[in-house]
C-alpha cells in the first residue's frame, strides 16, 4: 500500500524502498536474507530449524533441572517437619510468595501494558523523517518478533523484579506484625515501632513502585520512538496524542512517588550517620527537613504540569518544572544546609548540638541496654590490707586457672582417644554443682572427626552409616592445676556420671559429618561405631534408637535424597531401608538458623548436660538499625577479638550494621535427636513479639525453660562486646563530654597475642564485685583511655555483666544481666592489661618455688626449644584494688605437643609475684596467706605442738580470759574446717579472722611462756 505522499508503506505503516515494493514474490528467488549476508535480514526470515536431537537435550535438561528442584524443595519440607517447625517454611514461603509474585506481577503487567498500548496506539502512517527512514528496517526485524517480545520481555522483567522483592520477606511481616515500643521519638513525636517495622516498609514500597513505572515508561517510550508516536524532531510536534498521554500519564506518577520519597526521607534522617553522631542534627532539624518537606510540594506540583501535557501537547511546562525541581533540590537540598552547616553550625557546634547530642546518647543507652547500668566510682588501692583481703578471700578459689582458648591439645593428648575423636580449638566455661558448691568448669564434647579415619578404611559406607557419631563429655575444674594438666571431673569412656547420667552419643555438632544414615532392622546386628573397647572385638557398636532425622521408610524419599546429595547408594546400598533416618544439616548453628532465620546468633555455641541429655545452647539476638537517634555499630568490627580471629570454633557475627540489640531468644539443640527449642529470653523486646506474631507457636515461653537448663544459661559474649564498644564512648551522659571525646575509652588489645593487634576477649569467671557478699558467675571486660596503640594503658574501667542465670525453673535470677562497671579516675594509674603483661614479660621477681628469676624462666624455658603459652590475663577487684592473674603454659617440641601449666603470675598495684600455684603466688604477693584455692582434698591440719610449761600455771577456770580465749580459738579452728570442708571461702575467711582474734588474747592472757596453735595450712592448689 502507499502513503498520500505516493511513498510505498509496509504493513506496519513502515517505509520500503521501492527496489523492494517492486520486487516480485518468486519464492525460488534468493535473497540476501536467505544467503545470510543481511543480519537484520536474517532475523526477518526467522531462526533457522532445531535438530531433533538439540531438542531432546533441551527438554532433558529442563526435567533434570525440574526434578532437581522438587527434591530440593521435598527435602527442605522434610526436614522442617523432622523438627516439627513445618510452619517456619511455609510462613516464609508464603511471604515471599506473596512478594515476588505480587511485585512481578506489577511489574510485569506495566511493562506488559506500555508495550501493548504503544504499540496498539501507533499511527498508521508514521510521518516521513530522516529518524523514521533509519527505523524502517529495525521494526520489519523486530516484526517477527514482536508477539514474543511483548510477552517474554515483561516475564523477565517480573520475574527479576519479583525475585528481588521476595527477598524483602522479613520486612513485610514485621510490617504486618508491628509492636508498639512505648517510647516516642523526641523530633517527629511518632513511636519507635513505626521507624523499626513501619518506615522500612514503606521505604521499600514506594522505591520498588519507581523502578517499575521506570521501566514501564522507558518501555512505552521505545515502542513509541520505534513505530513513530514519539517524535524527537520537531520539537515532538509531530508526537501522536495517545504518546502523550501514556507518557506524561508515567512520568507524572514517578514524580508523585519521588515526593512520596521526600517525604519519608524526613523521618530516615533520624537514621543517619555523621561524624559526629547518629541521628537529627541542628542542620537537619532546621535546614533539611524543611527542605525535604518543600521539595515534596515541588515535586506534586511537577507531577502536575508533567499532566497538563495531555491538554497542552508541549512538554515546555513539564520540562521547566523538572529543571526547577533540579534547581530547588540542589540549591535548597544541598547548598542551603550546607551553608548553615559550616557558617552558623562548625563555629558554635557544641552548644548547638547539645540537645541533639543529649537525645543521641538517651537512645544510645536505651537501645543497647545500657541505661540501667550500675555505675561505681573505684579508686584501687596499691597496697592491700589484711583486712580487706579477708574480706575478699571467698573470690580467690573462683579465679580461672584453665584457659579455655589453650588447653584444646591437652584435652585432646589425654581424652580423645583416637584419631577420630577431635574437640573444638576453643572449650568452653560452664556451671556445675558439685559436693554442693556451684563451680566453673571448662567443658568440650568428643565429636566425631571424620579425617582421623584410616584412609584405607574411608568410603561411602563406613563415612556414612558407621562413623555416625561422637562420645560423651570432658570436663575439668577451672580452677584446679595437677602437675600443670587440668584436673578432669568427667571423660571416661563409656560415660561417667560425675555430672550426673546422661546420653553421651553426639549426633548433632559442630563437627558432624554432612550426613548420615542410621537405624536398622529389629533384631539386625548394629552397624554403627559406637567407642573403642578392650578385648577381642575392640570396639562396641550401637543403633540409633532416637526419632531424629527424616525417616527414609519410602523410595520416592530415597530418591529425592539421592538426588539432593548425588549418590546412588541411597537407592543400592542395603544399609539404606525402610527402617533408616537421614540425619543432615547437623551443626547446632544451621539449625537454629534455619528454624528462626530471623535472627542473629552469638558467635559461640556451647555443650551442657541438662536433664540427662547434651544439649547445644544457642543465644539468639533480635536486632534492628532502625531505631530512631541510636549509634550505629558495626556488628561484625564490634565482635572481632584474638579468639574469633586465630579460632575457627568462635566466630564474629556477620557482616551489617545495628542500632538495637537484644537477647531475647534462647536456643536448644539436643545432641542426641537434633531437636530445637526456641524460648522466649526477653519478655519485654517487641521485635521478638513481632516475630512470635508471625511465627506462632514456633517460640515457647519463659515458663517452658527447665530448672537444670536455666542453671547453664549465661549472659553472652557478643552482645557484652557490642555493648562494650558503645560503652567506651557513651559511658558518659554529659553531651559537652561527649563531644570533645577526652572521657573516650577502647577495648585493650589482647596482650597475649605477640604477633596480632587485636581485641582482648570478654572472660567468663566468678568474681565479687564491691558490693557483692558472695563470687557471681559474671563475663568481663576492662576498659582503657582511647588514643593510638603506644598510648600508656592505664585502666578506666572495669564491667562485669551477672551471668547466673539462677536455676529455678522458668524464672530468672534477680541479678541475672546486671551490668556493673566500676569507673576509676582520671589520675589513677593502675596499669591496664598491655601494661602487667609488659611488666610480666620483663619481671626479674624470684619465686620460693623456683631457682631462677621469671625474665629467666621464660627465657630458658625459650632456650630449651618449649614454646611458652601466655594463658588468658584476668582482672580481678579485690582489696579495694585490682589483681591481675595469668597462667603460664609450656609447650614441649616432641610429637605431639601440647601445653602444660607450668607457673601462675599475680600483679597487685606495682608488685608482682609468681609461682608454681595460685596460692603460692598470692601468699608471696601479699606476705602471707590470703586463702586457699579449691582443693582436692583438704589437707590434714598440723598437729598443735605442746606448749612449753609456764613458769606460773595459767588459769584454767572456765571462766577465765585464757580459757576463754582457747575456747574460741578451738571453735574458730573447727568453723575453719568446717567451712573449708563444704568449700564455703568466705566463712573460711572469717573462722580465720576469729582464730587470729582468739590467739591474740590468749598469748595477752598468759603470763609466762609460749602457747601455740597452729591454724589449718593452705591446701595444695
Amino acid at each position: 500500500m502507499a502513503g498520500p505522499d505516493g511513498i510505498p508503506k509496509g504493513r506496519y505503516g513502515e517505509r520500503v524502498s521501492e527496489r523492494d515494493w517492486n520486487r516480485p514474490e518468486d519464492p525460488d528467488e534468493p535473497s540476501e536474507g536467505a544467503a545470510g549476508s543481511d543480519p537484520l535480514a536474517r532475523a526477518a526470515f526467522g531462526p533457522r530449524q532445531r535438530s531433533p536431537l538439540a531438542t531432546t537435550i533441551a527438554i532433558l535438561a529442563a526435567i533434570a533441572v525440574i526434578v532437581s528442584l522438587l527434591a530440593t524443595v521435598w527435602t527442605e519440607v522434610l526436614w522442617f517437619d523432622s523438627v516439627k517447625l513445618t510452619s517456619v517454611f511455609t510462613t516464609r514461603l508464603g511471604a515471599q510468595l506473596v512478594l515476588g509474585i505480587g511485585g512481578g506481577l506489577i511489574t510485569a503487567a506495566l511493562v506488559w501494558s506500555s508495550l501493548w498500548y504503544g504499540y496498539r496506539s501507533r499511527p498508521i502512517y508514521a510521518p516521513v523523517t530522516p529518524q523514521q527512514d533509519a527505523l524502517d528496517r529495525y521494526r520489519a526485524a523486530l516484526e517477527p518478533l514482536r508477539r514474543v517480545g511483548t510477552i517474554a520481555v515483561p516475564l523477565v522483567v517480573g520475574l527479576v523484579s519479583g525475585l528481588g522483592a521476595s527477598s524483602q520477606w522479613e520486612t513485610l511481616l514485621l510490617w504486618r506484625n508491628q509492636q508498639p515500643f512505648g517510647v516516642n521519638d523526641p523530633h517527629f513525636g511518632l513511636d519507635v515501632g513505626f521507624f523499626v517495622f513501619a518506615l522500612p516498609w514503606w521505604t521499600f514500597l514506594v522505591a520498588f513502585l519507581s523502578m517499575a513505572v521506570i521501566l514501564a515508561a522507558l518501555a512505552a517510550a521505545f515502542t513509541h520512538y520505534v513505530y513513530g508516536g514519539l517524535q524527537l524532531a520537531n520539537r515532538g510536534r509531530d508526537t501522536t496524542r495517545a504518546a502523550l498521554v501514556h507518557l506524561s500519564s508515567l512520568l507524572a506518577v514517578v514524580v508523585l512517588l519521588r515526593a512520596a520519597s521526600y517525604w519519608l526521607e524526613r523521618f530516615a534522617l533520624s537514621l543517619q550517620t555523621s561524624r559526629l553522631m547518629t541521628g537529627v542534627q541542628y542542620t537537619d532539624a532546621n535546614a533539611v527537613l524543611p527542605t525535604k518537606a518543600i521539595l515534596a510540594v515541588a515535586s506534586v506540583m511537577c507531577a502536575a504540569m508533567f499532566l497538563s501535557v495531555v491538554w497542552t501537547r508541549s512538554w515546555r511546562l513539564p520540562v521547566i518544572g523538572t529543571v526547577l525541581l533540579v534547581v530547588v533540590s540542589v540549591v535548597v537540598g544541598g547548598i542551603f544546609p550546607a551553608l548553615i552547616q559550616s557558617l552558623k553550625v562548625t563555629p558554635s557546634e557544641l552548644s548547638l548540638e547539645s540537645d541533639y547530642l543529649a537525645k543521641n546518647i538517651t537512645a544510645t543507652r536505651a537501645a543497647y541496654g545500657l541505661d540501667q547500668i550500675k555505675v561505681t566510682p573505684y579508686r584501687p588501692t596499691a597496697v592491700a590490707s589484711q583486712e580487706k583481703l579477708r574480706e575478699t578471700a571467698g573470690a580467690i578459689p573462683g579465679v580461672r586457672l584453665v584457659d579455655p582458648n589453650v588447653v584444646q591439645p591437652t584435652f585432646k593428648q589425654l581424652h580423645a582417644v583416637r584419631n577420630y575423636y577431635a574437640f573444638p580449638d576453643t572449650l568452653d566455661v560452664d556451671r556445675y554443682t558439685l559436693d554442693g558448691v556451684s563451680t566453673d568448669v571448662v567443658v568440650a564434647v568428643r565429636e566425631l572427626d571424620l579425617a582421623g579415619v584410616p584412609a584405607g578404611q574411608r568410603n561411602w559406607l563406613t563415612d556414612h552409616t558407621v562413623y555416625t557419631h561422637g562420645y560423651g563429655v570432658v570436663a575439668a575444674y577451672g580452677n584446679r592445676q595437677s602437675d600443670g594438666q587440668p584436673v578432669f571431673i568427667e571423660s571416661s569412656i563409656p560415660a561417667g556420671t560425675a555430672l550426673g547420667e546422661y546420653e553421651p552419643r553426639i549426633y548433632f555438632g559442630e563437627q558432624s559429618p554432612l550426613y548420615s544414615v542410621v537405624g536398622a532392622p529389629q533384631g539386625q546386628a548394629p552397624r554403627e561405631f559406637d567407642y573403642p573397647a578392650q578385648g577381642d572385638t575392640q570396639q562396641v557398636n550401637t543403633t540409633y534408637a532416637g526419632q531424629g532425622g527424616v525417616a527414609l521408610d519410602n523410595a520416592l524419599k530415597r530418591l529425592a535424597y539421592g538426588i539432593k546429595y548425588r549418590e546412588i547408594n541411597f537407592l543400592l546400598s542395603d544399609a539404606v531401608n525402610a527402617n533408616s533416618r537421614l540425619l543432615d544439616i547437623r551443626a547446632p548453628r544451621e539449625r537454629v538458623e534455619r528454624v528462626a532465620p530471623w535472627l542473629t546468633l552469638d558467635g559461640n555455641v556451647y555443650p551442657s548436660i541438662v536433664d540427662g541429655r547434651v544439649v547445644w545452647i544457642v543465644d539468639g539476638y533480635t536486632s534492628t538499625a532502625s531505631y530512631p537517634n541510636s549509634q550505629i555499630s558495626q556488628m561484625a568490627t564490634s565482635t572481632s577479638d584474638s579468639t574469633t580471629v586465630n579460632r575457627r570454633a568462635v566466630t564474629s557475627l556477620e557482616q551489617g550494621q545495628v542500632n538495637y540489640i537484644r537477647n531475647s531468644v534462647k536456643a536448644t539443640v539436643d545432641a542426641f535427636d537434633g531437636s530445637v527449642n526456641l524460648y522466649q529470653w526477653d519478655e519485654s523486646d517487641p521485635i521478638l513479639k513481632a516475630w512470635m506474631g508471625a511465627f506462632p507457636g514456633v517460640v515457647r515461653p519463659l515458663s517452658d525453660i527447665s530448672a537444670s537448663l536455666m542453671s547453664h544459661l549465661r549472659y553472652p559474649e557478643d552482645l557484652l562486646k557490642i555493648q562494650r564498644t558503645l560503652l567506651a564512648r557513651y559511658h558518659v551522659t554529659d553531651p559537652g563530654t561527649l563531644f570533645n571525646g577526652q572521657a573516650n575509652w577502647r577495648v585493650p588489645s589482647d596482650p597475649t597475642q605477640e604477633t596480632r593487634n587485636t581485641d582482648q576477649p570478654a572472660y567468663y569467671l566468678s568474681i565479687a564485685m564491691p558490693g557483692q557478699a558472695t563470687p557471681e558467675f559474671s563475663l568481663t571486660t576492662t576498659f582503657i583511655p582511647a588514643g593510638t596503640r603506644d598510648t600508656r594503658e592505664i585502666l578506666t574501667g572495669f564491667l562485669a555483666a551477672d551471668s547466673n542465670a539462677g536455676s529455678s525453673a522458668g524464672k530468672r535470677a534477680d541479678g541475672y544481666g546486671t551490668l556493673r562497671l566500676l569507673e576509676l579516675p582520671p589520675d589513677s594509674n593502675v596499669n591496664g592489661p598491655g601494661q602487667v603483661q609488659n611488666s610480666i614479660n620483663s619481671s626479674s621477681q624470684s619465686s620460693k618455688a623456683f631457682s631462677l628469676t621469671l625474665s629467666q624462666f621464660l627465657s630458658s624455658a625459650r632456650q630449651q626449644g618449649n614454646s611458652v603459652i601466655l594463658g588468658n590475663l584476668l582482672a580481678l577487684p579485690m582489696a579495694d584494688g585490682m589483681l591481675f592473674v595469668q597462667p603460664i603454659y609450656l609447650q614441649g617440641s616432641a610429637s605431639n605437643p601440647f601445653p602444660l601449666g607450668r607457673a601462675i603470675v599475680v600483679t597487685f598495684g606495682d608488685k608482682l609475684a609468681w609461682s608454681d600455684t595460685l596460692n603460692g603466688a598470692l601468699n608471696e604477693l601479699f606476705g602471707g596467706q590470703v586463702a586457699p584455692t579449691t582443693p582436692t582434698t583438704p589437707t590434714t591440719p598440723t598437729t598443735p605442738t605442746t606448749p612449753t610449761t609456764p613458769t606460773t600455771p595459767p588459769s584454767t577456770d572456765p571462766g577465765s580470759p585464757l580459757a576463754t580465749a582457747i575456747a574460741d580459738a578451738q571453735k574458730a579452728f573447727a568453723d575453719g574446717e568446717a567451712a573449708l570442708r563444704a568449700g564455703d571461702f568466705t566463712a573460711y575467711g572469717e573462722a580465720q579472722k576469729r582464730l587470729k582474734d582468739a590467739l591474740a588474747r590468749a598469748a595477752a592472757a598468759s603470763p609466762t611462756g609460749s602457747f601455740t596453735v597452729t591454724p589449718t595450712p593452705a591446701p595444695t592448689s
